[in-house]
């Protein structure tokens, strides 16, 4: 294994990062805000040890996949750690725990916060959180793919060693070009929403700062009561409906715009998501009405918001559902768990599995009936592997047994069993809010610092559906 080209690819790494410090820290400059010298001090360290490997390390026109597994895993905790810079050298709330937890939060898109206080923030740390979520949504490692300028098999073998093969099965198309798509329909959607929620009212800080967490399907807002605090219909819509594209494969969002034969119209994917989605809205917009909660309006209204957030893994929030009935809770946790679809910025189990997993529960029933049949699972007229079908059964069961070892263990740090359990699956799935103390208008400022350190690798694992940490750890020397 190569240390010095892995060496030179975290410095791309680095340098993208220091792109974003630097942005912060103009803002805090003009602004004259307490958190300047700590953005200059986290930008120029980003910048040097970014730039030392590029000068210094030689070309090279081959990268294996152990080296690009590498690169992926390192660059995400490397950036992670750089991410913590400015909390730590500003102060205020940031222990060293607490800054690594809001740092992976934010990389990873989960949304999960230990700040009490969001709105006594200055501007560039709330840009910087934002940011974080911005470059962890679309993926770290698939920036850089986009200006690396060495051959295309190193490409290729990174982009392998990140994207999940059940991502790829809406691409048809090379490592770059794959990447350029992800970035053009990344860009779009955050200028557009950027000016949606301007037209609704929103400053233009609060609207570039929601439009990150939102594509990212992040959830970091700049409000201590999330979208809840602008207290908007049209807000929410605008919200709703970017969550549900950025949950949404981004190749079949290209092919849409492209009117290519693979788009959103025509896939029973997404339009079985969409189902999903409105069957859970149904659900619980019924049981807060005839609960008495709210009026019908105003259940659709929460309802629709919070269904969405948590299906998308955004995690924002308009009402506290730490209060709302146990029903609907369990259909919240059940829509932390499901995720949105592969080859969006969302985060966790992912849907495309779940809709997998029923199709082979189908195929397995049949094989009852008909032992010697031989039946093929399909994804919108696509031949479904074997290998991945076995893939996606292991993957299930792993996931599932990470959010119960999560439980265990937060339990015996003594937090309450709904705190811990629905804690274990909101970081894991990277949607950020739980129930209990950690609801949607909650945070997890009173988890103990090992409780915090344990949900920031379930964050990690989530991020990097846990296959390539195990082949991280299984590269032999």
């Amino acid at each position: 294994m190569k240390t010095e080209i892995i060496i030179k690819h975290l410095g791309f790494v680095l340098l993208l990062n220091g792109f974003f410090l630097f942005i912060s820290f103009l803002i805090s400059f003009f602004l004259h805000e307490s958190s300047t010298i700590s953005f200059l001090f986290s930008a120029l360290i980003c910048g040097v040890f970014g730039i030392f490997p590029l000068l210094f390390v030689e070309r090279t026109d081959h990268i294996n996949f152990n080296e690009g597994l590498v690169i992926v895993v390192f660059g995400w905790l490397i950036t992670c750690v750089v991410g913590m810079l400015p909390y730590l050298m500003w102060g205020g709330e940031f222990s060293l725990i607490n800054a690594w937890f809001e740092s992976v939060s934010g990389f990873t898109t989960t949304g999960s916060t230990i700040i009490n206080d969001i709105e006594s923030l200055p501007k560039g740390i709330l840009f910087w959180r934002s940011s974080t979520h911005w470059i962890g949504g679309i993926g770290i490692i698939l920036f850089v793919l986009l200006i690396l300028p060495q051959s295309k098999g190193q490409r290729i073998t990174i982009y392998n060693s990140e994207i999940s093969s059940i991502s790829k099965m809406n691409f048809r198309f090379k490592a770059r070009r794959i990447a350029q798509i992800l970035a053009i329909v990344y860009i779009s959607l955050t200028l557009f929403e950027t000016i949606g929620l301007m037209l609704f009212g929103m400053s233009f800080f609060d609207a570039i700062n929601h439009s990150f967490a939102t594509i990212a399907t992040g959830g970091f807002s700049t409000k201590n009561l999330s979208i809840a605090a602008f207290n908007s219909v049209g807000i929410e819509a605008i919200v709703i409906v970017f969550m549900i594209l950025s949950g949404i494969h981004f190749g079949l969002i290209f092919g849409t715009i492209m009117l290519k034969k693979e788009n959103l119209f025509r896939s029973s994917l997404v339009k079985t998501f969409l189902l999903v989605l409105i069957i859970g809205i149904s659900l619980v917009t019924l049981k807060l009405y005839m609960s008495g909660n709210y009026d019908f309006w105003t259940s659709l209204r929460y309802a629709s918001f919070q269904v969405v957030s948590l299906g998308t893994t955004t995690g924002f929030a308009t009402e506290d559902t730490a209060h709302w009935p146990i029903f609907t809770q369990i259909v919240l946790i059940y829509f932390t768990i499901q995720c949105a679809m592969s080859g969006s910025t969302s985060g966790g189990l992912k849907f495309d599995r779940v809709y997998m997993f029923f199709k082979l529960v189908g195929k397995q029933i049949k094989l009852l009936k008909h032992p010697n049949g031989i039946f093929i699972s399909k994804f919108d007229g696509k031949k479904i592997d074997e290998k991945l079908e076995q893939q996606t059964l292991v993957f299930i069961v792993l996931y599932i047994a990470v959010f119960f070892i999560t439980t265990i263990i937060l339990t015996a740090l003594d937090i309450d069993g709904m705190t811990a359990f629905s804690a274990s699956i909101a970081t894991i799935g990277n949607v950020g809010p739980g129930f209990g103390d950690v609801s949607s208008l909650g945070n997890f400022s009173e988890i103990p610092a090992m409780g915090k350190l344990v949900l920031t690798i379930n964050m990690l694992l989530g991020r990097l559906e846990i296959f390539n940490i195990l082949a991280l750890i299984m590269i032999k020397k």
